[in-house]
C-alpha cells in the first residue's frame, strides 16, 4: 500500500471512530495524528498533553504553540508516575507503569468530555522495538490509528511536511526516564539533571540529543555527523564545564552516536 492509500485509510479509521482523545506530546507522530483527527472530526478531536518531571521542559511551550497553530483543543494534565515506587525502581517494564498512569488520566478526561475513543501515536515501526508500554495500551483499550493504517515514521514525516506541520523534521522525542539504565532508581532530581543537560546541548545547536545517566557520569549521544562539532576544543570545554556545574562528575561521549533505544541494547546483548 503506498503512502497516499495509507493516508486515506488513516482518515477513514478516524472517521469511523467518530470522536477521539489523543495522547499528545508535541512529537512527530502525535502531532500528525492530532492534526488529521482535527481535520476529520473537528471539535470531536481533543489532545491531552501530560507534563511531569519525565517530560522535557523545553518541549512544553512548543507543544502548546503547535496545538494552537493547528486549531486543536488540548487539555494539560500533570501525571504522577514518579510517585510510583515500582516506576522509581526502574524495572525493564518501567514504561508499562508510566503508560498505565497516563491512560488512566486520559480515560477520566474522555469520560468527562463524553468522548468514547482514546488513541496514541504509535506507528508501524514501533512494532519492531521493545515497548512494554503496549501492554498498558491494550489494557486501557487505546487504539493506535497510525499503526492500524500501516504508516511508518518516514511516511508520517513526509505527510507532516505535506500538511505544513513544523514537526515534520523534528528529532525523535522520548520520555526522560529512557535515559537511565534499567535498575538505577529514577528521581525528580536526576530527571532535572538530564533535562538541563539536554536543554543546554539543544541551545548549543545539537539536534538529536540523549544524555544517558549512569550514576555520577553522563554519557552524551549526538548524531554521528555532530560528533566533530562536539570535539571542537572551545565547544567541548564549554559543554564539560556546564555539565559539571549541573552536578555530574564525569562527562563522556558515545562514539557510536545517537541511536534510538540504546538503553535496550543490554536486553539483547548477553555477551
Amino acid at each position: 500500500m503506498n503512502i497516499d492509500k495509507k493516508y486515506e485509510k488513516l482518515k477513514n479509521i478516524i472517521k469511523e471512530m467518530g470522536e477521539i482523545v489523543v495522547a499528545y506530546s508535541g512529537g512527530v507522530d502525535s502531532t500528525f495524528l492530532l492534526k488529521v483527527a482535527r481535520d476529520v472530526l473537528g471539535d470531536k478531536a481533543l489532545g491531552v498533553l501530560a507534563t511531569s518531571p519525565t517530560y522535557p521542559s523545553r518541549e512544553y511551550k512548543k507543544a502548546v504553540e503547535i496545538a494552537s497553530q493547528i486549531g486543536t483543543k488540548i487539555k494539560i494534565i500533570e501525571t504522577k508516575e514518579t510517585d510510583d515506587i515500582i516506576f522509581k525502581n526502574n524495572p525493564v517494564d518501567r514504561c508499562y507503569y508510566c503508560k498505565s498512569e497516563l491512560f488512566t488520566n486520559i480515560n477520566d478526561i474522555a469520560k468527562n468530555e463524553k468522548l468514547k475513543n482514546m488513541a496514541d501515536g504509535s506507528n508501524a515501526d514501533d512494532l519492531g522495538d521493545y515497548r512494554p508500554g503496549m501492554k498498558a495500551l491494550r489494557e486501557k483499550k487505546i487504539r493506535s490509528p497510525l499503526q492500524e493504517a500501516g504508516l511508518t515514521k518516514d511516511e508520517i514525516r513526509k505527510l507532516s511536511k505535506r500538511l505544513n506541520l513544523p514537526t515534520w523534521d523534528k528529532p525523535a522525542l522520548a520520555c526522560l526516564s529512557s535515559r537511565f539504565p534499567y535498575g538505577e532508581s529514577i528521581t525528580p532530581e536526576k530527571l532535572r539533571m538530564v533535562d538541563e543537560v539536554e536543554g543546554f546541548l539543544y541551545d548549543e545547536g545539537f539536534r538529536n540529543i540523549r544524555a544517558r545517566h549512569h550514576n555520577n557520569t553522563v554519557k552524551i549521544e549526538v548524531s554521528s555527523d555532530e560528533i566533530k562539532k562536539f570535539l571542537d576544543n572551545e565547544c567541548r570545554e564549554r559543554i564539560v564545564k556546564k555539565i559539571k556545574d549541573i552536578g555530574y562528575i564525569y562527562v563522556t561521549l558515545d562514539l557510536e552516536g545517537y541511536r534510538q533505544g540504546s538503553m535496550n541494547e543490554v536486553l539483547f546483548n548477553k555477551r
